[in-house]
Order: C-alpha cells, then sequence, then structure tokens
C-alpha cells in the first residue's frame, strides 16, 4: 500500500483572493455606491418640479377670464355713455314748446320754466316742471317730451272753465270747483253763463250747485247761456238768449235734465213762442 502523500502548502493570500474582500475593497464598493445614489438624486427632483409646473391651464379658465374681462368692458362703457346722458352740455334745455294750452300764455309757461335752462334733458322730470307750473291756475296736469338735443315739449290739460264771474268791474273764469282761472276783457269774450255775486260766491253752496249743473250740460247748450243764478240750492235758474228761462231746481238728476232740454231746444219753434222750460222733473217736462 501506498502512503498517501501530503497536500501541498498553499500560498499566502490565496483564500483571501478567492473567498474574502478585502475591507477595502467594501469600503470603496460602498463610498462608490453611495456617489452614485447622491449623484442620480437631484436628476430625479428636477424631473419632478417640471412635471408639476408644465401641467396646462385648463381651457374652461381662458373663457372665464375672457368672459370677466369682456363684462368689465362692457361696463365701462356703459358706465361712460351714461354718464354723457346725464352731464353733457350737448343735451342742455335751451327751448320749451309749450302744446295744449289756451287759457294760460305760452310766454308765462317759459318765464315759469326759465330756472331748467341749462340743464341737461335727462335730468328735467314732470314733477319739476309741475311744480314751477303749480302756481298757473288754469293748468291742472302737465306732460313733458325731451326733443334732443335741446327742447322740451310741455303739454298742459287746462281746466275747463264753466262761467263767468262778476267780481266788481272784473269777469273771471271759473270753474266747476269754483277756481278762478283766468280773466277776460269784456264780459263777450267768453261765451258762458254769468254768475253774479262778486269772489264771495264760489265759497257758497249755492255757487256749487250752479256748476254741477253747468258740468252738465252740452256745448252747444252751455254757449248759448246768458247767465246762471239761485236764490237756494232748489231753484236753479238758467237764461238763455232771446230772454228764454230754463227752470232746473235742484242739482239732482242734472244729466237726465240736461238730455230732456236739448230735445225740448230742438222743436219746431211754437206760437207763440216757448218763454220757459221748465225740467225740474225731467219725467214730465213742462213749457210755458
Amino acid at each position: 500500500m501506498t502512503p498517501r502523500k501530503p497536500p501541498a502548502p498553499r500560498a499566502p493570500g490565496t483564500a483571501a483572493a478567492k473567498g474574502t474582500r478585502d475591507p477595502a475593497q467594501k469600503t470603496t464598493a460602498a463610498g462608490s455606491r453611495t456617489r452614485g445614489s447622491t449623484a442620480t438624486l437631484p436628476d430625479r427632483q428636477e424631473r419632478g418640479a417640471g412635471t408639476v409646473l408644465d401641467f396646462p391651464v385648463p381651457r374652461r379658465s381662458h373663457r372665464l377670464r375672457n368672459t370677466l374681462v369682456a363684462v368689465v368692458a362692457v361696463l365701462l362703457v356703459l358706465g361712460g355713455l351714461v354718464a354723457y346722458v346725464l352731464f353733457s352740455p350737448a343735451l342742455a334745455l335751451r327751448t320749451v314748446s309749450v302744446q295744449g294750452n289756451a287759457l294760460v300764455a305760452t310766454e308765462d309757461v317759459e318765464a315759469a320754466l326759465a330756472p331748467l335752462t341749462g340743464i341737461p334733458l335727462t335730468r328735467i322730470s314732470r314733477e319739476q316742471v309741475a311744480g314751477l307750473l303749480a302756481d298757473q291756475a288754469p293748468i291742472e296736469d302737465v306732460r313733458i317730451a325731451a326733443e334732443p338735443p335741446s327742447t322740451l315739449v310741455v303739454t298742459l290739460k287746462e281746466r275747463v272753465p264753466v262761467a263767468v264771474l262778476r267780481n266788481g268791474g272784473e269777469f273771471v273764469l271759473v270753474d266747476a270747483g269754483g277756481r278762478q282761472l283766468t280773466r277776460v276783457a269784456e264780459r263777450g269774450d267768453a261765451k258762458l253763463p254769468l254768475i253774479d255775486g262778486g269772489a264771495d260766491a264760489v265759497d257758497s253752496e249755492v255757487f256749487s250747485s250752479i256748476t254741477a249743473v253747468l258740468v252738465e250740460l252740452p256745448v252747444g247748450i252751455l254757449s248759448r247761456l246768458n247767465s246762471a243764478s239761485a236764490s237756494s240750492v232748489d231753484s236753479i235758474q238758467l237764461s238763455l238768449s232771446g230772454e228764454q228761462k230754463i227752470f232746473w231746481g235742484s242739482a239732482e238728476r242734472s244729466a237726465e235734465k240736461a238730455r230732456v232740454l236739448e230735445a225740448m231746444l230742438t222743436m219746431p219753434k211754437a206760437d207763440p213762442p216757448v218763454k220757459v222750460f221748465d225740467v225740474s222733473t225731467p219725467d214730465r217736462p213742462v213749457t210755458r
């Protein structure tokens, strides 16, 4: 039996080379990994930051912003137009055109409205005009209309006179409420019945009863009356031209009495002529 040879001795450092790493090599490898990680971190952060900043703005936001800009622009334009209309001297009042007046002189209306001269038409109200004309007794109502660039049209509604009131040596037109409207130079200037008794007569109950009758008369009959009188509220009497009389009685049922009288006045002339038309009882009128 041949004896086994002992194993050959190993060269120093062989085991370390094959099975074990040198500590310095570990340190170097670790350092390399650390440097590699540190180098790649900023790149990742930059890529992340770039992704956030590059998000596209939604189209809806663009539309909303454009709409808001357009609305603001329109409001500014409208505001400028309103300011121009309200304050522009180009629309300042220079001329007053008066319509519908028969009892009030045009010159009196123009003089009363003089304080409005120079004010833009758009800033003049009906209330302002009515207030300045409040002292004009014949005026009942006022309407206004602007005619650019500088004319104000004033349309008047006047009170209706129903009688002429003799007040001393003057003749004054009065309405149904007894308001003194305007003076006339001569009795014949107004084709209305004359009521005698002076200015104090308008405050009486008798006067109110007379005017209540006169407002019910057709214009054709009213213009033919010479006078209206009464000693009491139940004894109203009207005088026609040609010395004919109308006995009216009280102011009750005046509308019916007016229709009956109108029919009686269209009847053929009688012989002898009728001197008195009695309509105090409209169901049974009488002539004498």
